[in-house]
């Protein structure tokens, strides 16, 4: 079995694992094989602490030998953004200003899963400083994260490092940041389950900033079920964190499996029919993706929203470089050459932006939130588009922009509405398509179950990268990982 566990999802590996059929220790050397055999061609990482790992499994074993069990996570192994403070491990967010940086504490998110007993692989790779302009320049330190699908394609961003490690297996999961889609357009582009929670639902203490009115913490997974097992473990209230939220923690293990009878699920087309050019493949894969709804036996209801992607993404842009050059200004002053080229552009901008023009953004945001709010008058949920291409070629640097900016994924950090970005599919070229599920304020329950019952009533999640030849392929120069 050993050459399978690095594809196990996480309901499957705390079953084994508490029944002592595997051991944690037999996991966590299953992933840093999978890492030291694939990451020389994927690049998901920035640091691997190997040894601590090891050391954590051999205490996660013996934890269960004593009969101590601390839950769904403990003895599974995950990557983390590296934007999430770790103490004694550095945090570098893939920039030269911090190749030195060892934080003295840990992120309120990562210190969670420890304490359940969870494994740290690494930090993954990422946008610099977690945020840029969608587009890759490949000029800071660390290579770009690959596409698992084909190595030559762009994984989306800018969770980079965590979409690519779920897809090839180099992670069980992980957690990423989304200011404007960068949890869900990695999951997206690499064809893996992630999920925004509700803003508020899950603490950011302990992670870089970049924009703290749009930032949001979430999980990817390669499935539905494995991101409500780790959603309940992150989720609660924490007061290093002013945002977060005092809400009652469902159980959102009870939502899945229940199927769609009585659930009514609102269509929002113009996204990637009217707003911008979709891909015939993602207008396709959009709507089979309704049929299997309904088959599942939801009610599927037209609905309309008076405001386009340009509306959100021009408000959202305004607020994101504003807030970003506020927390990174005197960086920027002193330090500006040392940024890649993406960042340095994104601080300029936000250098411009008036505080007339800020106040009015939040304003227009106002405005934007309840007319989403208002799609859920008539529904439970809403099924839109993620991002309306499969993820492009990184030498077409104008789709690599546009994956992002033409996404619908700023829509629900504008609104900060729980949303879910799962796989619908592959393009005739092999790469994964993707759709967007969004639900009310605080019910990630209701989202988890829809999302669930969609990756069981479709087959997507039965196929994986081809990467059983990676060392072959490497050596013969080949592009799919």
């Amino acid at each position: 079995m050993t050459a399978e566990l690095f594809h196990l999802g996480v309901r499957a590996a705390s079953q084994l694992v508490r029944n002592r059929e595997v051991s944690p220790v037999e996991i966590v050397e299953a992933f840093l094989g999978r890492i030291a055999l694939l990451d020389p061609i994927i690049f998901s990482y920035i640091t691997v602490v190997a040894e601590q790992a090891r050391a954590a499994a051999l205490q996660a074993e013996a934890e269960i030998m004593r009969g101590r069990w601390r839950g769904p996570l403990h003895g599974l192994p995950y990557g983390l953004k590296d934007n999430f403070y770790t103490a004694g491990i550095r945090t570098t967010a893939a920039s030269r200003l911090l190749l030195d940086f060892v934080p003295d504490v840990d992120a309120t998110a990562h210190r969670k899963l420890q304490d359940a007993g969870a494994i740290l692989l690494g930090k993954l790779n990422t946008y610099e400083y977690g945020t840029g302009t969608g587009a890759v320049h490949f000029d800071l330190p660390f290579p770009a994260a690959r596409n698992p699908w084909n190595t030559t394609h762009f994984t989306g961003g800018s969770s980079t490092g965590a979409g690519a490690a779920i897809a090839a297996g180099t992670a069980m999961f992980a957690l990423g940041t989304d200011t404007g889609g960068s949890v869900r357009l990695p999951a997206s582009g690499c064809g893996v389950s992630g999920l925004k929670p509700t803003y508020g639902r899950v603490s950011r203490a302990g992670i870089q900033p970049n924009c703290w009115t749009l930032d949001h913490v979430g999980p990817l997974a390669w499935s539905v079920d494995d991101l409500a097992a780790i959603l309940q473990v992150i989720a609660g209230r924490d007061s290093n964190d002013p945002a977060s939220a005092d809400q009652a923690l469902p159980d959102y293990s009870m939502a899945l499996g229940q199927g769609l009878t009585g659930l009514r699920i609102g269509v929002v087309r113009r996204f990637h029919e009217q707003d911008v050019s979709s891909a015939p493949e993602v207008a396709k894969a959009f709507n089979d993706a309704l049929g299997a709804l309904r088959d599942a036996g939801a009610e599927l209801v037209e609905l309309n929203l008076e405001f386009g992607l340009q509306d959100f993404r021009n408000c959202s842009r305004i607020i994101n470089v504003s807030e970003s050059f506020s927390i990174h200004e005197r960086e920027f002053h002193e330090q500006h050459a040392k940024m890649g080229r993406a960042l340095r552009e994104k601080m300029s901008a936000g250098l411009f932006v008036r505080a007339a023009d800020y106040l009015r953004a939040q304003r227009w945001r106002r405005e934007l939130a309840i007319a989403v709010e208002q799609l859920f008058a008539s529904c439970d949920v809403v099924i839109c588009a993620g991002s309306p291409h499969p993820a492009p070629r990184f030498d077409d640097e104008e789709a690599v922009v546009r994956f992002t900016t033409e996404s619908a994924m700023a829509v629900f950090n504008i609104s900060g509405h729980p949303a879910l970005a799962v796989c619908s599919g592959f393009s005739r070229n092999g790469m994964p398509l993707n759709i967007q599920f969004a639900a009310r304020h605080w019910d990630e329950p209701t989202l988890l179950r829809v999302g669930s019952a969609f990756e069981r009533a479709t087959p997507w999640r039965q196929r994986r990268p081809n990467c059983g030849t990676a060392v072959n392929e490497r050596s013969q120069g080949e592009q799919t990982c």
